[in-house]
């Protein structure tokens, strides 16, 4: 979340908040493609966490990034806390523990999406190479205990911070020692964003088996294959999940809006001030009754932030988040765009999608999710592998790229940007399991190797 919104304009309705979503319908020859990855920063030297401050901090990397290529600076009071692109509309953000995210532009293809994620790599290298440090690609931090890893100062993370702890016992490392790779993707209207909220959450266990990498937490296997995404399983269960009511008759946006009203809130942004409210009703806001702002009502700021707030495995704010991957290579960064994109933006292969996943039951959608973290290819859904479900999946998204026909300078089409999905399950082994592997063999039974190997 690189800026919390500004718009001040009231809400005072339901129905104003229903509208809200709708305004987020487009033509499909609108339909763009946003994709966010976090990496995390690590020192060359030692292989440590990076701190803010300092002179080799990650405030020198922002001002080192906003002199290069010009973007705003996004502050929070006189701190430098991430930079905007108004031109292009991608921006930069801090996660809680440090983890440097960018979050792209909204572009037509693959290929844009591909160039983007190079062009910024590049730039963070000849920014963060002379400050001496560099960037991992994974899901999990793989050596730093939490009391390690540095804290980012940004109002909204305190409040979090200080909440977590009383809703779950993994909040804290989903926000400081986790990193993801996610594609935020649009829809043409209410029945376009329930059959692809569907499939998003039905096929979101795939996702995770098919990226699965964080295998090393404290510089020694966890036991998981993807433990960023088991630690979603007990981080803050009123805000994160499945969503099975999304499956029921009815959905459309007045459910979710339904839904997303019984979330607790964690703040109420004034100003530069946020203002801790964590497990407060949002109802409460709407009607003008909140303690914490006596007299006010919401605005679309207000509803906008604690939008940003809920965590489910498949978010809708005026777009659909895809949010069931680790952080991982450069390659991978591309893959996951490329995936969703050819089972979402191709009619034919949204239906194949659908047809695929329709019948599993709310308890066998559920199962899976439990099932993946640690089993990755290996869990079952309906009787079959994971694998198997997993070559159909992105068999189908190979052929709604081709579709597509989206071409770059060379003729090539989007379907190569599968090419890493295809290699992990022809071999039959995820990421996580490749590092297993190296640990346990050439490695030596160390997690040091890793800073060489994964880094960008």
């Amino acid at each position: 979340m690189a800026r919390d919104q500004i718009d001040t304009q009231p809400i005072e309705s339901r129905d104003e908040l229903v509208a809200w979503f709708e305004e987020g319908c487009k033509a499909p020859s609108k339909f763009r493609i946003g994709t966010e990855h976090e990496k995390f920063p690590f020192t060359l030297q030692g292989h440590d966490p990076v701190p803010y401050e300092g002179a080799n901090g990650i405030r020198a990397l922002l001002e080192g990034m906003q002199a290069l290529n010009g973007w705003e600076p996004i502050m929070e009071g006189s701190t430098i806390i991430g930079l905007a692109d108004n031109v292009g509309g991608g921006a930069i953000s801090l996660e809680p523990g440090g983890q440097f995210e960018l979050s792209g532009a909204p572009l037509v293809s693959i290929h844009e999406t591909c160039a983007e994620v190079n062009s910024h790599l590049t730039q963070v290298s000849n920014v963060a190479t002379p400050l001496g440090f560099g960037f991992l690609g994974l899901g999990m931090s793989p050596k730093w205990t939490l009391a390690e890893t540095p804290v980012m100062p940004k109002g909204r993370y305190k409040i979090m911070t200080n909440y977590m702890p009383k809703v779950g016992t993994r909040g804290l490392d989903m926000m400081y020692r986790t990193c993801t790779v996610q594609v935020n993707l649009d829809f043409a209207s209410e029945a376009d964003m329930v059959k692809k909220l569907r499939v998003g959450l039905a096929l979101q266990p795939i996702a995770t088996a098919l990226f699965a990498n964080s295998p090393f937490t404290e510089g020694r296997p966890n036991g998981f294959l993807s433990y960023r995404s088991e630690i979603w399983r007990d981080t803050d269960n009123n805000r994160a999940g499945m969503l099975p009511f999304a499956f029921e008759e009815g959905m459309g946006f007045e459910r979710y809006v339904d839904y997303a009203l019984d979330v607790p809130m964690y703040f109420i942004k004034r100003g530069d001030r946020y203002i801790d409210v964590a497990g407060s009703s949002f109802r409460d806001l709407l009607a003008g009754r909140h303690p914490a702002v006596p007299g006010e009502t919401a605005t679309v700021s207000d509803w906008a932030n604690h939008l940003s707030t809920i965590f489910p495995e498949v978010r809708l704010k005026r777009y659909l988040e895809m949010r069931g991957a680790d952080g991982g290579p450069w390659a991978n960064l591309c893959a996951l765009p490329a995936l969703w994109t050819g089972l979402y933006y191709d009619q034919s292969s949204l239906d194949a999608a659908w047809d695929l996943a329709k019948g599993w039951s709310a308890e066998q959608r559920q199962k899976l999710r439990d099932d993946v973290p640690r089993l990755a290819f290996k869990a079952e859904i309906a009787g079959r592998p994971v694998l198997e479900v997993a070559r159909d999946v992105v068999e189908i998204a190979r052929a709604g790229l081709a579709r597509r026909d989206y071409r770059d300078s060379q003729g090539r089409d989007e379907t190569r940007f599968l090419k890493p999905l295809e290699e992990s399950l022809a071999s039959g082994l995820t990421s996580a399991e490749v590092l297993l592997k190296r640990y346990a063999g050439e490695w030596n039974r160390s997690v040091e190797p890793i800073f060489d190997d994964c880094a960008y």
